[in-house]
C-alpha cells in the first residue's frame, strides 16, 4: 500500500477499530515501541545501539571563488541570468571499473539541467570550458585555522579530488575537495567527539526548481569556499548531536571567516541503530531540528528492521519474490486523481501492482504521520519523477479507498489473500522507470535498512532524496597538481588562533552570563567584543551580555534583513565611556546607531532629547513625585510608590547616573 495522495497527521491518527487503516498503524506503532523524543532517556537510545555523526559544510568569508578569480558572495534572483546552459548528466567508471550507486540512480531520472548563468559571478571554470585555476590561498589559509582549532593532524600535502554528482548541482558532474586535517577532536561536556577529517572544497549551484523531468539551477553560489567537518558516529544521543552542532558552528564562527546566513552553513547527520546501517539526513538548515531528526530516524530504521522481520517469516525463499503488474482501464478510478494535470501532454498509463504477501506492510508506521507506503512514494517522486498524488493503495484510508475498485483489481492481478496492492498513474515514458522503482524497494524491505540520502523536513521526519554514494564516486582530479604545506605556513597560522571554544564556555561561566545567552553570543562571536569592551571600561560583562543578548538580539528580530556590524558597538561605547556616560544610555542609543551605522554619535544624543543632569538635580523632583503620587495613585502600597518614582526619574537618570545607585537612593528617600 502506498499512501501518498496526502500525507497522514499524527494527530489525525486514532485507533478506531472501523478504520483498518488506523488500525496497523497504531498497532505497529506500539509493536515498535515507539517513544516521543521527551519520554526516551540515554538508556532508551544505548537500548537502541543509537549512533550519529555529523558533516557541516561552512562557506567561508574570501573575495573571490575556491578554482577561479569570480567574486563570492554576489547572489542574483533565479529569474535574473543573461544565459542558459543545458547538460545531460551521463556516469563514468571509477578506476576500479564500477558505477557509483548514487550516479547510477540519478540517470535514471532523465533530468534536464539548466544553468542560468550571470555574467558579474561566472566564468568559463563554471560551466566546465576550461581547467581550475590554482586554489584561493586565502581560504586554504582559513581551512588551516579550522583544522588546527579541530586539533588535527594537518596534511603535508594538498590533492585536489573529484567527488562525482549527477544530480546536475555542480555543471562539470563533479565536485573538487581537498582533505586539509585529520583525526582531530573537541570536547563536549562529558566525552570528546572525534574528527574524522576537514576539508576544502567548492560550493554546488543553487536549486531554482525541480520538477519532473526539468532540474534548473543558478551559478551564482557554484564554486564558493567551503570547509566540510566530519565527525566519527560518537554521538550516543539526540542531545549530543545538538551539542556537537552548536560547537562546531561556534568554532567556525570565532575565526570572524566565515559567511552566515540563510544557505552559508548546511549541516548533514549520519543515523545508525543495531542492525541497521548508515543514514544521511541532508540540508539540515537548523540545529533546533537535530534532535527531532535523529530521534525518529532512529524509530524509523527499528520499524523497517520489524517490516524485515515479518516478511523473512512470511517468504521462505525472497529471491523469488517478484511483483507482478497489468495495465488497466482508467474507468476503474472514479474521480480521476487532481494531479492528471501535471501529464496534460503526456500518454498516461494506469498501473495496477500485486505485492505477493506485503498485507498490512505498507500501512505499517515508519515515523510521525508516516508508513512503510510513503517509503514508496518517495523513491517514485525522486527516481520516476512522479509529482504529487500518483498512487493509491489496498490498505490506504478509507476516503482515498472510496475512487478506486480494489475488487475488481485483485481479481485482475489473481491476488492471494495475504497480497498488498496499489495502483499508479503516469506517462507512458515513466513507467518502466517507476515499476522497476517499486520493485527494487519492496525487495530492499527484505534486508532491513536501505543505505539512502534523506531529505530533512521542519516537523522532524524525513523524505527519500537519493542512493547513499559510495567510494567509487572519489577519484584524482588531473588537472592539479599537488601543493606542499609547510611548517612555516601552519606555524603562521598557528600563532593567530582565536580562543577555543571550550574557553569561552569557562569564560562565560566565570562572568556569570546566563546560559540563555551563551548560543547568542557564541553564534554571532560576541564576546571579543565584549573583552574589548571591558578593556577600556569597567562595565560588568552581565550587563554587556544583556545588552547584546536581550536588546540586540530584539532590534535585530525585527529588522531581520539587516547586516548590522557589531563593531559599531565598539564605537558605541568608547563614546559613553569618554563622556562619563552611564552605559544604560546605550540602550536608548541602540535603535539610532542601528539604524544608521555612520552617524555622528554626539547627533545620537540629540535625537534621543538626552540632557546632562547631576545626581542632585535628579534627585530634587522626588518630593513632588511623592505628592503626586498620593494624589493619583488607587494604591498607596509603598513598593507601588517605588516603582513609580523610578519609572518617572529614569529617563532622566539614563547616561546621567546608574539606575542601580539610583534605585538606592529612591528606596533611602520613600520610606
Amino acid at each position: 500500500m502506498l499512501f501518498i495522495i496526502i500525507h497522514v497527521n499524527k494527530d489525525d491518527i486514532m485507533d478506531n477499530d472501523n478504520n483498518h487503516f488506523n488500525n496497523i498503524y497504531v498497532q505497529t506503532k506500539k509493536l515498535v515501541g515507539y517513544k516521543t523524543i521527551q519520554q526516551c532517556t540515554p538508556l532508551d537510545y544505548k537500548n537502541l545501539g543509537f549512533k550519529s555523526g555529523l558533516e557541516v559544510h561552512q562557506q567561508l568569508y574570501t573575495d573571490k571563488k575556491l578554482f577561479c578569480r569570480c567574486p563570492a558572495g554576489m547572489y542574483f534572483p533565479g529569474e535574473d541570468y543573461d544565459a542558459e546552459v543545458i547538460r545531460h548528466m551521463r556516469p563514468t567508471l571509477s578506476e576500479l571499473g564500477e558505477y557509483d550507486g548514487t550516479a547510477l540512480m540519478e540517470f535514471k531520472t532523465k533530468k534536464n539541467i539548466t544553468y542560468r548563468i550571470k555574467n558579474p559571478t561566472t566564468c568559463t571554470y563554471e560551466i566546465d570550458d576550461t581547467p581550475p585555476f590554482p586554489i584561493n590561498q586565502q581560504a586554504l589559509d582559513i581551512a588551516l585555522e579550522v583544522a588546527l582549532l579541530l586539533k588535527t593532524n594537518v596534511v603535508g600535502e594538498l590533492h585536489i579530488t573529484r567527488k562525482q554528482y549527477l544530480d546536475g548541482s555542480i555543471p562539470t558532474g563533479f565536485q573538487r575537495t581537498a582533505i586539509v586535517g585529520i583525526e582531530g577532536e573537541i570536547p563536549l561536556a562529558e566525552k570528546k567527539v572525534r574528527i574524522i577529517q576537514l576539508s576544502l572544497e567548492e560550493d554546488a549551484c543553487r536549486e531554482v526548481s525541480d520538477f519532473r523531468h526539468q532540474r534548473i539551477y543558478t551559478t551564482d553560489r557554484l564554486g564558493m569556499p567551503l570547509i566540510e567537518t566530519v565527525t566519527y558516529p560518537d554521538l550516543l544521543t539526540p542531545q549530543e548531536v545538538v551539542e556537537a552542532g552548536n560547537y562546531i558552528r561556534f568554532m567556525n564562527r570565532s575565526t570572524n571567516k566565515v559567511r552566515t546566513g540563510i544557505g552559508a552553513t548546511r549541516q548533514d547527520v549520519n543515523v545508525s541503530i543495531r542492525g541497521g546501517t548508515r543514514v544521511e539526513i541532508k540540508g539540515v538548515a537548523h540545529i533546533k531540528w537535530f534532535a527531532e531528526l535523529v530521534h525518529n530516524e532512529a524509530f524509523r530504521q527499528k520499524s523497517l528492521l520489524h517490516i524485515s522481520s515479518q516478511l523473512k517469516q512470511r517468504i521462505k525463499d525472497i529471491k523469488k519474490w517478484d511483483l507482478t503488474y497489468q495495465l488497466i482501464d482508467p474507468s476503474l478510478i472514479n474521480p480521476l486523481p487532481p494531479s492528471l494535470k501535471y501529464y496534460a501532454d503526456s500518454e498516461i498509463k494506469w498501473v495496477a501492482v500485486n505485492l505477493p504477501h506485503f498485507q498490512d506492510i505498507l500501512a505499517h508506521f515508519t515515523q510521525p504521520g508516516q508508513v512503510f507506503g510513503d517509503e514508496l512514494r518517495g523513491r517514485l517522486k525522486v527516481i520516476a519523477c512522479l509529482e504529487l498524488e500518483n498512487l493509491i493503495h489496498s490498505q490506504d484510508r478509507n476516503e482515498l479507498l472510496a475512487t478506486v475498485d480494489f475488487s475488481k483489481i485483485r481479481q485482475l492481478l489473481k491476488s492471494k489473500s495475504l497480497d498488498a496492492q496499489l495502483l499508479f498513474w503516469c506517462p507512458s515514458q515513466d513507467l518502466s522507470t517507476a515499476v522497476e522503482t517499486i520493485r527494487e524497494r519492496c525487495m530492499l524491505a527484505f534486508h532491513g535498512v536501505p543505505n539512502e540520502t534523506r531529505k530533512a523536513l521542519a516537523d522532524g521526519t524525513t523524505v527519500f532524496e537519493r542512493v547513499l554514494p559510495g567510494p567509487d564516486r572519489m577519484y584524482p582530479d588531473t588537472d592539479s597538481a599537488p601543493l606542499p604545506i609547510d611548517e612555516e605556513r601552519i606555524n603562521k597560522v598557528k600563532n593567530n588562533l582565536p580562543p577555543s571554544i571550550h574557553y569561552r564556555y569557562e569564560q562565560l561561566n566565570k562572568w556569570e552570563i546566563s546560559r540563555h545567552y551563551w548560543i547568542y553570543l557564541l553564534r554571532h562571536n560576541l564576546v571579543p567584543i565584549i573583552e574589548k569592551i571591558i578593556a577600556f571600561t569597567n562595565y560588568s560583562p552581565k550587563f554587556l551580555a544583556g545588552f547584546f543578548a536581550q536588546d540586540l538580539k530584539h532590534l535585530e528580530g525585527r529588522n531581520s534583513s539587516s547586516n548590522f556590524d557589531y563593531i559599531h558597538l565598539i564605537s558605541l561605547f568608547k563614546f559613553i565611556s569618554k563622556h562619563n556616560l552611564s552605559p544604560e544610555i546605550a540602550k536608548i542609543m541602540l535603535p539610532v546607531v542601528f539604524n544608521n551605522p555612520n552617524i555622528e554619535l554626539e547627533s545620537v544624543l540629540t535625537i534621543i532629547g538626552y540632557q546632562k543632569r547631576n545626581i542632585s538635580d535628579i534627585l530634587s523632583y522626588i518630593p513632588d513625585l511623592r505628592k503626586k503620587f498620593k494624589s493619583i495613585a488607587k494604591n498607596k502600597n509603598i513598593n507601588a510608590e517605588r516603582n513609580w518614582i523610578m519609572g518617572n526619574l529614569k529617563l532622566l537618570s539614563i547616561g546621567n547616573y546608574p539606575l542601580d545607585k539610583l534605585s538606592e537612593e529612591v528606596n533611602r528617600r520613600v520610606k
